[in-house]
């Protein structure tokens, strides 16, 4: 049996003692309608070096997110609170989903690669090649409703040995598209600029993706078939750092966002690209998911530790 990690905060932090949560915070009207005003963020887990990729699993009531340089994957229970590793090593995985028959999908900085865990806990390889070449480190996915999965390939994974290894790339910087009926791998979008964090909206017209190249920004595509098409920038990130993000039915964006400690924690942008609301956490939150019974409570993975915030907005499904 896997012994529950201790972990300490990393520094001083405590919830908030009045309702509403002012670390809760409306920059548009329209954010109104999102907080709940009797729910503040919670510190769920600390004890981490990188967390990155949480991916809710209703049916077993839990959360599993990566600490990419610990080289693990973390589970959370939502009845017990107890935090476990779920997988060590974990090849420097960084982002997670889950596939339309509900199996983990992830992305695995070292072993360069994306990955299914099967139902009985065998793993099998997805995609780790195109045309015959390495991947760079795939960083974060998504799985649309015809069962495709989409993927970004930055190379920060062989950038160094803290979040994988020293490699040279041999592709360019993509965004791939591997086939649910016959495993086929193709560009959805070609050599994009650092792509990290990419989602759908909700009724998967478009594609969100983040560069994470300088200047660093929000680009919206559009899905035309298997690829990506007529991008524009979307959300000017200049000063800043997005990195995951995911819509929730009503379209809106959720971001993982920081930089400085007056930006670190979630924005959240309308459908247009307009700032309505902002989450303030005490570190810089690098992805987010939707979950619980309705979909209605944010886990951010931020730095260090993993925080939750119920919220009035649903998470679009597949996200």
């Amino acid at each position: 049996m896997t012994e529950p990690i201790m972990s300490s905060a990393p520094q001083p932090w405590r919830p908030s003692e009045r309702y509403p949560d002012a670390a809760v915070e409306s920059l548009d009207p329209r954010f109104d309608r999102y907080r709940i005003l009797l729910a503040g963020v919670e510190r769920l887990a600390s004890g981490c070096r990188w967390s990155e990729g949480p991916v809710w699993f209703g049916d077993a009531r839990c959360l599993l997110w990566s600490d990419i340089p610990n080289n693990r994957i973390l589970r959370w229970d939502e009845e017990t609170g107890a935090v476990s590793v779920f997988r060590k090593p974990s090849n420097n995985a960084n982002g997670n989903t889950r596939d339309r028959q509900g199996r983990l999908v992830t992305c695995e900085h070292d072993a360069r690669r994306v990955t299914r865990t099967e139902y009985d806990g065998a793993v099998t390889v997805i995609a780790d090649r195109f045309e015959g070449k390495r991947l760079n480190s795939p960083n974060d996915v998504v799985v649309k409703s015809d069962g495709s999965i989409w993927f970004t390939d930055p190379e920060f994974g062989i950038l160094g040995f803290y979040e994988g290894h020293r490699d040279i790339p041999e592709l360019p910087t993509n965004i791939y598209r591997v086939d649910a009926g016959t495993g086929r791998i193709s560009i959805a979008l070609a050599d994009f600029p650092r792509p990290n964090g990419l989602c759908f909206s909700p009724d998967e017209s478009k594609l969100y993706v983040v560069r994470s190249a300088e200047p660093r920004a929000i680009y919206v595509f559009e899905v035309q078939g298997e690829r990506a098409a007529n991008g524009r920038m979307l959300i000017d990130a200049t000063g800043s750092t997005p990195d995951g993000l995911r819509c929730d039915t009503d379209g809106n964006l959720w971001c993982g966002w920081g930089m400085t400690p007056d930006r670190d924690g979630v924005m959240v942008f309308s459908p247009d690209g307009e700032p309505i609301g902002r989450i303030a956490l005490p570190e810089r939150c690098a992805n987010l998911c939707f979950g619980g019974r309705h979909r209605n409570r944010l886990f951010m993975a931020a730095s260090q530790s993993l925080y939750a915030l119920y919220v009035h907005a649903q998470g679009a499904p597949g996200g």
